[in-house]
C-alpha cells in the first residue's frame, strides 16, 4: 500500500515555476496536497491536446473527484504510476466496524493521486487490480480493517491486520466468483468459527 504522501513534485517543477512555492503551505512545497488543484491551477490543467508528456492526477476540487493533467517531468517517478492500482480515499466513514468503503476505483497507468487518496498495488494486469477491488469489498477484509480503523482516517497502517493475498490467476482464492462467494472462501482459508462468521455476516453491510 502507498500512503497519501507518496506522490511528490520534482525540483524541476519549482525551477520552472518559482512562484509555486509561495502558494503552497510551509513545509509542503514538494507535496501534492489535498488543495493543490486550487493552489496551482496553472500547473494542473483540465485538458491538453498532446498528452505525450503529461500524466493525470486524481484529487478533489469543489468537493468532487476530478482528474487534472500535469507535465510528467513535474512529478517524481513512483512505483505504481505506470501500473494498475486501486485508489481509495484517505478519509472514509466514521470508523464503524466493517463499514462500506467510499467508492474505490481502478487507477490506470499514468494516473497518480493527491493526498486525498491512498493507493494499493502496482500491477501489470488490470485484472489483478480488479481482484484487489473485490477483496477490499469483502466483509472479511473490511472487518479486519475495522480492528485498527476507529476513526474516518484511513492510512495504510490501519490495514495491518488485513492479510495480503495473491491476486493472480495462481491464487488459492478464485477471484472470478462473486464477493459473497469470495468471503466464503476466505472464511474457510482462515478457519473462522461459526460464531465469527455469523458476527461478520450480521454486522457488516455488503458491498457490490
Amino acid at each position: 500500500m502507498y500512503g497519501q504522501n507518496t506522490y511528490k513534485f520534482t525540483k524541476v517543477m519549482h525551477q520552472e515555476n518559482p512562484e509555486a512555492r509561495n502558494k503552497l503551505s510551509k513545509g509542503h512545497a514538494m507535496d501534492l496536497t489535498t488543495s493543490v488543484f486550487e493552489k496551482l491551477p496553472d500547473i494542473f490543467i483540465n485538458e491538453v491536446e498532446d498528452k505525450t508528456n503529461y500524466i493525470k492526477i486524481i484529487g478533489r476540487e469543489n468537493n468532487k473527484r476530478v482528474y487534472k493533467y500535469i507535465k510528467r517531468k513535474y512529478v517524481i517517478d513512483h512505483e505504481n504510476l505506470n501500473k494498475y492500482k486501486v485508489l481509495l480515499p484517505k478519509s472514509n466513514g466514521s470508523g464503524a466496524i466493517g463499514e462500506v468503503l467510499s467508492t474505490p476505483l481502478i487507477g490506470e497507468p499514468l494516473i497518480g493521486h493527491t493526498q486525498t487518496f491512498i493507493s494499493i498495488g502496482a500491477f501489470d494486469k488490470k485484472i489483478e487490480a480488479e481482484n484487489v477491488m473485490k477483496y477490499i469489498k469483502t466483509k472479511f477484509a473490511r472487518t479486519l480493517l475495522g480492528v485498527l480503523k476507529i476513526t474516518q482516517d484511513n492510512p495504510p497502517a490501519k490495514w495491518k491486520y488485513v492479510p495480503l493475498q495473491d491476486f493472480t490467476s495462481n491464487s488459492d482464492i478464485d477471484w472470478t466468483k462473486s464477493i459473497h462467494e469470495i468471503d466464503e472462501q476466505l472464511y474457510r482459508k482462515y478457519n473462522l468459527s461459526k460464531d465469527e462468521i455469523e458476527f461478520i455476516e450480521t454486522k457488516v453491510k455488503e458491498m457490490n
